[in-house]
Parts: C-alpha cells; sequence; structure tokens
C-alpha cells in the first residue's frame, strides 16, 4: 500500500490564478473544476470559483486547490503551514526560487545554510508560504 500527502490550498476567489501560477513555476497540468461545472454556486457570482483543482507534474509537484464559498466561514489565517519544495539539485532550486519570488516577500533569501546547501523562505502573492531547500543527507 502507498500514502501519498498533498497540500491543498484554501483561498476564496483566487484559487485558478494560484494554480495557473503554480503551473508556470512547477511545471504541470491544471485541471479546474468550477461550482458552474458542478451545477452552480450558492452564489452566482461565485459560479466561475474552484471547486476543485489541481497542479500536477511528471517531475513530482502536485498542489491542489479550492475557493471556499463566501457563505462559508474562512480565515486564512497566520502561517497555518508552509509549502514545502526539497530538491537534490541548487540549479533546479535555485531556478524554481527566481520564478517563485516574483511578486512574493522574502522571508529568508535562497542562500546556504547549516542544514542545506540551499534554503529559503518566502511569502507568495497569494499569502501562501514556501520553503524552498536542497537536500543535504543528515549526519546524526
Amino acid at each position: 500500500m502507498s500514502v501519498t500527502t498533498t497540500t491543498h490550498l484554501n483561498f476564496r476567489g483566487d484559487a485558478r490564478a494560484a494554480l495557473e501560477h503554480y503551473q508556470s513555476v512547477f511545471g504541470g497540468r491544471v485541471t479546474v473544476i468550477t461550482y458552474k461545472d458542478m451545477g452552480g454556486a450558492p452564489d452566482e457570482a461565485e459560479s466561475d470559483w474552484v471547486v476543485w483543482g489541481e497542479v500536477a507534474a511528471d517531475n513530482g509537484f502536485h498542489v491542489m486547490a479550492y475557493d471556499v464559498p463566501s457563505q462559508q466561514p474562512w480565515d486564512q489565517g497566520r502561517n497555518p503551514f508552509f509549502v514545502s519544495v526539497r530538491g537534490d539539485d541548487t540549479d533546479e532550486i535555485s531556478a524554481l526560487w527566481e520564478k517563485l519570488a516574483k511578486g512574493s516577500t522574502v522571508i529568508q533569501p535562497l542562500e546556504p545554510s547549516q542544514w542545506a546547501p540551499l534554503y529559503g523562505m518566502l511569502t507568495d502573492r497569494f499569502g501562501i508560504t514556501w520553503v524552498l531547500d536542497v537536500a543535504a543527507p543528515y549526519n546524526g
């Protein structure tokens, strides 16, 4: 048996834009099903919002997202989670960082750290905090 963990992001009207942005950074395919596709939303103005969406790439990147309808409570919160992207190639992680950093607030620049050849943290324009790093062997 196999278990996979996928980050699921909740938005209020920005899910499609976020998924398209993450696809432009990580590649892969965007799949979006709207409330209209499912038969309509309680609020007609939200009918094109995402009821289920994802970006899935052949390189293993996978993230899901949806727009919480306005009649349901939603609070983006402060640091409710981070999305971690870890690779073993500094060039690949650096290239992803450059794309993801556009329009973002850098919390920790991508640079060598005590535990990784490269480590950085940023919050993107959608309010999602990302941690990117290059994996290093653990030597206990």
